[in-house]
């Protein structure tokens, strides 16, 4: 934070934006490395005043020139900060879908609502990036819980699969299961699971094989449902030549063929996870 304010001091009537901002709200954000235009995420980022000449980028600093509303202005103790809704649609105006799409769903999750993204937006409409902003806002979900499971929403929505439903519950004859899937599709009876590095991450082999065990468990208890579960990782979203989109269309044609009744299920509402979306 000390590189932050140094920085700050140095452009004057400046505001500190962007990425920094995010780190400053502890807002997650993504960027792809290997894309050769990627952002310098680690530099400061400020916002200037437009009446100032014209962006500036240095080693170390990014200062970008746009207009500072009143509202769109907090602070951080004493730094001058974009708030959060204002910092979520720069960089969602910046940034490609899949990575603009991880702050998105951390900044909703997070307690920031849809109308106050919507009022910043009203306030730039004309600025350049906003349709592409309108676009990943509207795709946000409050229900995703993982940076890896906002890529592969988007991943899914780039290669024309049908949306999932997210944080689902299954019943097992007497009582609502425990577990809630990542994804589920029940028109193809196929669950996918996120599976991240955090999740099998253990000081210890006996904890880790504890985690194995507790996984291969919760899988059977699924797969007694009746349904596909594909498990994926970081690769399978990442790599362009990954299979990860044919299995699931795999696992679509198999649930789809599946004899029975389809599992009952349930999962919280969109943007109000309070309310059941479905029971049947």
């Amino acid at each position: 934070m000390a590189r932050t304010a140094c920085a700050q001091a140095l452009h004057p009537g400046s505001v500190v934006s962007h990425f920094s901002a995010a780190g400053l709200a502890g807002l997650h954000t993504w960027t792809d490395s290997r894309r050769q235009s990627a952002p310098r995420t680690a530099a400061v980022w400020l916002t200037r005043p437009a009446t100032t000449k014209r962006n500036q980028r240095r080693q170390d600093i990014v200062v970008r020139r746009a207009t500072l509303d009143p509202a769109d202005v907090s602070r951080h103790l004493w730094l001058p900060v974009t708030g959060a809704a204002r910092t979520v649609v720069d960089l969602a105006r910046t940034l490609p879908f899949r990575e603009a799409i991880v702050t998105v769903d951390d900044a909703l999750r997070s307690g920031v609502s849809v109308g106050d993204l919507e009022s910043v937006m009203e306030r730039q409409f004309q600025w350049p990036g906003i349709r592409r902003a309108r676009n990943t806002i509207g795709f946000g979900d409050p229900r995703s819980e993982s940076v890896l499971e906002s890529i592969a929403r988007a991943v899914f929505a780039d290669a024309g699969l049908p949306l999932p439903i997210l944080q689902a519950q299954f019943w097992d004859g007497t009582a609502w299961m425990p577990e809630r899937v990542d994804f589920w599709w029940p028109q193809f009876r196929t669950i996918g699971e996120a599976d991240g590095l955090a999740k099998y991450d253990s000081e210890s082999a006996e904890e880790r094989r504890r985690q194995l065990r507790r996984s291969y468990r919760r899988d059977q208890r699924l797969s007694d449902r009746a349904v596909e579960l594909v498990h994926f990782g970081w690769e399978d979203v990442l790599d362009p030549r990954s299979d990860l989109i044919a299995r699931l269309r795999a696992a679509f044609a198999r649930g789809n063929s599946r004899p029975g009744d389809p599992p009952i299920w349930r999962a919280p509402a969109p943007h109000n996870p309070a309310l059941w979306l479905h029971a049947a």
